[in-house]
């Protein structure tokens, strides 16, 4: 049984917490948080045994295997080289950073100590996705032209918030394009031309932004994701022979719909944030540095692809 921590009792940590009873190798051990009082509020709530006053304190706990970073992206990095440095094992929210520069500095600090690293993007552990990987690759759509999709979820403007806020590496693209980006990477690869537009609220933050990659064989990507919007959320991968609906929000991966010769086959599937943490515990028990389904080349992939659509939504910057 891996023993866990949790860095940062937030939204994210909340929501990976109530999942956590169905994690089957693993248990939830501790928390830390900067704030005492918010470490201990959230343990109690959660049933959780630790509550650590502050990060260092975490990754210093003898009883901890692993740490779930779950802080505003730009603060993965200091705790994550932290917990290398410690011999921690490591699952990191997306975005992993906030910059290519110190994702990069991680995965070398992991590569170096041969520590198990590994960006907590839940949807490709869901059993949904494992159908449309393998219905891709058995050819059941044909060959692979093109990905179509949105993640948009509205909210209000509030500077206050990390989601509005710069210095928390704020913003559409981080919180949601790290969805539709690492979506279109995996099925795709990476693209040969990025363009990406976008809106800015009054602060600087891109409320919005819309991307379309472009492959040197014709293949291509159309996404686009904002708080200024409602959406469905959803994926379409388009195929010589058919095409896959991966109905909203895609990133659950809750259904999806397998169409061939106008044939629907409509597919039901179980979702939740335990598949990744089971899988990460597989990894560690198996003395992996990083997995086979979500690597580390994926993980920088996706932050090169995020940086370069913001310094066109941002140029200048």
């Amino acid at each position: 049984m891996i023993r866990w921590g949790i860095a940062g009792p937030g939204r994210m940590a909340a929501a990976m917490v109530a999942d956590f009873p169905q994690v089957t190798n693993g248990t939830l051990v501790a928390v830390g948080s900067r704030s005492a009082a918010r470490a201990e509020a959230f343990a109690a709530e959660h049933g959780i045994p630790r509550a650590h006053p502050s990060y260092e304190a975490l990754v210093a706990d003898p009883e901890v295997d692993a740490i779930y970073i779950a802080t505003p992206h730009a603060q993965h990095t200091q705790i994550a080289l932290a917990a290398i440095d410690a011999g921690k094992a490591l699952l990191i929210e997306k975005a992993f950073t906030a910059t290519v520069a110190d994702t990069a500095r991680i995965l070398d600090a992991a590569r170096s100590a041969g520590t198990f690293v590994m960006e907590a993007m839940w949807t490709r552990f869901n059993p949904g996705m494992t159908a449309i990987r393998d219905a891709v690759a058995s050819g059941q759509i044909g060959q692979l032209r093109a990905v179509h999709g949105d993640l948009t979820a509205f909210r209000a403007y509030d500077p206050t918030d990390r989601l509005f806020d710069p210095a928390a590496g704020g913003g559409a693209v981080l919180d949601l394009g790290v969805y539709v980006i690492s979506f279109a990477q995996h099925f795709l690869g990476m693209p040969d031309v990025v363009h990406g537009v976008g809106a800015h609220y009054p602060n600087g933050v891109e409320g919005e932004f819309s991307v379309l990659f472009g492959y040197a064989d014709g293949r291509s990507a159309a996404l686009t994701g904002g708080f200024t919007a409602y959406g469905p959320g959803r994926m379409m991968l388009l195929g010589t022979d058919g095409w896959i609906d991966v109905h909203p929000r895609f990133h659950r991966t809750p259904a999806l719909t397998i169409w061939r010769e106008k044939t629907p086959q409509e597919l039901t599937f179980e979702s939740g944030y335990h598949f990744e943490v089971i899988h990460a515990g597989e990894c560690i028990a198996a003395g992996r540095s990083e997995s086979p389904v979500m690597p580390w080349a994926d993980t920088l992939a996706v932050q090169e692809l995020m940086e370069r659509v913001l310094a066109q939504v941002h140029p200048g910057r």
